[in-house]
């Protein structure tokens, strides 16, 4: 027999694969010189005005004008003004939180990274312990950090928080309970009791028929008319709640296609095995429709992080909300401080989803177990 022959240079290495991706045909050779000139074209402008003409420190927005705006900078100059931006950061991370209490949101921020690390890597065992302490315990450890009141800590007003945290803590509390509601919201959709069904359809299309935007409106005006006469709703809660529900009803549809993409089969499987209806879901139909949609959960959770910026309307301020306030501050203003704080907080949030929608693939990839080619 022959010794096998290394394939043509051609087929392997950089050259193969600029030739399969790049230029495998006269149209993909254009696109891609038209794709090369046109990041030529764009990205070093870009460069230029991020990092090369950026002012990076400084004490007001002397630093970040020309000399005809009253600043020290030459005229004609654009850049960045980073120094904005790092005068400001703490605001953006905490919002009006108390200075020396902020270590109470860092330590909030180091559990839920600790406990939700291990709840994301598939190898590391204990999930359920891991699920118990990260949805059951931390959110009472949480609430008691951040509100205090008790164990000497000073209580801080949720009208004091905002920034980073406040959109973190709105996206996790309606990711932790979208997902169940969605999936019982779900099965009641499909659900052969017109009773039940009727309430859920009914829920689901009153909810995905008006814009978040609406919702929380009412949640904010609205809810505290119904409530009897001294009574009052935190308006942190108002927002929870009011994401909680219009995320819950967009998870219902995904979950409900999920379930409608598993084979008739798995059901009568299940049925002739003798499992109750919730044992026939919690083990054999749900963990295969959730694996089907995970592409639509994820994008639903995308889509509600980014919608925290509606709180504003009912005047709590996360990351966009503050980096929009902090505009009106005289000390920063110049032309280039509401772009440069735009873009830092473009930048967060793309951090964030592009996270969430690479893990995202990460576990397609690895439940794609029975569909393989």
């Amino acid at each position: 027999m022959l010794e096998p022959e290394q394939a043509p240079r051609q087929e392997s290495g950089v050259i193969g694969w600029l030739r399969h991706n790049l230029f495998g045909s006269i149209f993909d050779s254009v696109l891609t010189i038209l794709a090369l000139l046109f990041l030529i074209a764009l990205l070093p402008p870009i460069f230029e005005w991020l990092f090369v003409n950026a002012t990076w420190s400084g004490a007001d927005r002397s630093v970040c004008a020309t000399v005809a705006q009253g600043g020290t900078q030459p005229d004609g100059w654009s850049g960045a003004c980073w120094a904005y931006v790092g005068d400001y950061f703490q605001q953006f991370m905490y919002g009006t939180y108390p200075m020396d209490q902020r270590w109470r949101p860092s330590l909030v921020a180091a559990l839920f990274v600790i406990l939700l690390a291990p709840l994301l890597i598939p190898k590391v065992p204990h999930k359920g312990w891991n699920a118990l302490a990260l949805f059951v315990v931390f959110p009472i450890i949480a609430a008691i950090l951040l509100l205090g009141g008790v164990f000497g800590l000073p209580f801080v007003e949720t009208a004091m928080w905002g920034g980073l945290m406040v959109t973190l803590i709105i996206s996790f509390v309606g990711i932790a309970v979208s997902l169940p509601f969605g999936i019982l919201l779900a099965l009641g959709r499909r659900s052969k009791m017109p009773v039940i069904k009727m309430l859920c359809v009914a829920f689901i299309e009153l909810i995905r028929g008006v814009p978040l935007i609406t919702v929380l409106f009412m949640a904010s005006v609205m809810l505290p008319l119904f409530l009897p006469a001294g009574w009052t709703i935190d308006k942190l809660l108002r927002a929870l709640v009011g994401v909680s529900i219009f995320a819950s009803a967009y998870m219902a549809e995904v979950i409900r296609g999920g379930l409608q993409a598993v084979p008739k089969g798995q059901y009568e499987g299940a049925d002739s095995l003798g499992l109750s209806y919730w044992q026939k879901m919690r083990l054999v139909v749900m963990p295969q429709a959730i694996k089907l949609v995970i592409p639509g959960i994820v994008n639903t959770f995308i889509g509600m992080f980014k919608d925290t910026s509606l709180v504003s309307i009912i005047s709590m301020y996360d990351l966009l909300g503050i980096v929009k306030k902090s505009f009106s501050d005289p000390t920063w203003v110049s032309p280039v401080t509401s772009l440069t704080g735009l873009v830092f907080a473009g930048t967060v949030f793309w951090l964030f989803c592009f996270g969430m929608s690479r893990y995202s693939g990460f576990m397609e990839r690895h439940l794609d177990t029975g569909h393989k080619r």
